[in-house]
């Protein structure tokens, strides 16, 4: 991508789906962050950066960890984090893409420019990485393997976190952490496991991010894995403009709407809401820094 990264926004293709933003729920009284977003991607109505950010700190959502997945979003999250104190970046090679830059034989040049990106003040995870057995057929394993591997050196070379996609490919990621040696601060993205992988996680001192598909009726693997993940590990995001909470499936998600999935988890641990409030932002703190610096 050449020019201003803050020209670089891809559109989602929205088929059937209410393609509005849905309306501002109850702000939440004690701020919290959500730690993955894609706010490069316009769905709905397209809202602007600004108006995004505007919108989330409006209902107690006091900032965004913004998340690549190819070198132009990567581009485009460290971009966004340098010009706006509300964002952090997470800069990476999506597993799905290792294998289209293998291809054209540039994936180590596309991983060199994860490096350069990695290096600056606000980019303060290498994400989002991992493997993903779903969209990518066995043809493409080993650029995926290959990709993970290296992302997880850049981690620890910068001493940042990492964000971990994994879809159907929960053993391997699990054996490639412990084999190769996690990050200090490793994260599972949009936590997809069950109740056992959850403790195992945890018990790497790993933390688990949940989003809005915790709340959708047939997840109820999700909430036995909330159930049994020690409070300081638990993060929140929306992935959005994916993964709505319900009610409101089907239209697009984006970081305003996180008060309706903290509500649910509070809700399903029986915990104060303030309270689970304040210990997820410290965890969003200790894993990514101040927002401030």
């Amino acid at each position: 991508m050449s020019g201003d990264p803050s020209q670089y926004v891809r559109v989602r293709e929205k088929g059937a789906r209410d393609a509005s933003y849905p309306p501002a729920p109850e702000p939440l009284t004690v701020p919290v962050y959500d730690n993955h977003t894609h706010l490069e991607i316009e769905d709905g109505e397209g809202l602007p950066l600004d108006e995004q950010l505007d919108r989330a700190v409006a209902v107690g959502v006091a900032g965004v960890v913004q998340a690549g997945g190819d070198i132009e979003s990567s581009r485009w999250s460290a971009w966004a984090a340098a010009s706006h104190p509300r964002v952090l970046a997470a800069v990476a090679i999506h597993p799905n893409e290792a294998p289209v830059y293998a291809e054209r034989g540039m994936l180590e040049d596309a991983i060199a420019v994860i490096d350069e990106l990695a290096a600056q003040p606000r980019v303060r995870a290498i994400g989002e990485t991992g493997l993903d057995f779903f969209r990518t057929g066995e043809e493409g394993v080993p650029a995926q393997f290959s990709s993970f591997e290296a992302h997880i050196a850049l981690a620890k070379k910068h001493d940042i976190a990492m964000q971990i996609h994994d879809r159907d490919a929960h053993d391997a990621v699990l054996e490639t952490l412990q084999r190769i040696g996690a990050p200090e601060r490793t994260v599972f993205h949009c936590f997809s496991g069950d109740a056992d992988m959850a403790r195992i996680a945890a018990d790497r001192g790993y933390w688990l991010s949940f989003a809005g598909n915790v709340t959708f009726k047939n997840a109820q693997n999700l909430r036995d894995s909330l159930a049994v993940t020690p409070r300081d590990r638990i993060l929140v995001e929306t992935d959005a403009p994916f993964l709505t909470p319900a009610p409101l499936r089907g239209r697009p998600n984006a970081p305003y709407l996180i008060p309706l999935t903290v509500r649910f988890m509070a809700s399903e641990l029986g915990v104060d809401l303030d309270a689970f409030c304040a210990q997820l932002a410290a965890n969003t703190l200790e894993v990514y820094g101040s927002f401030e610096d």
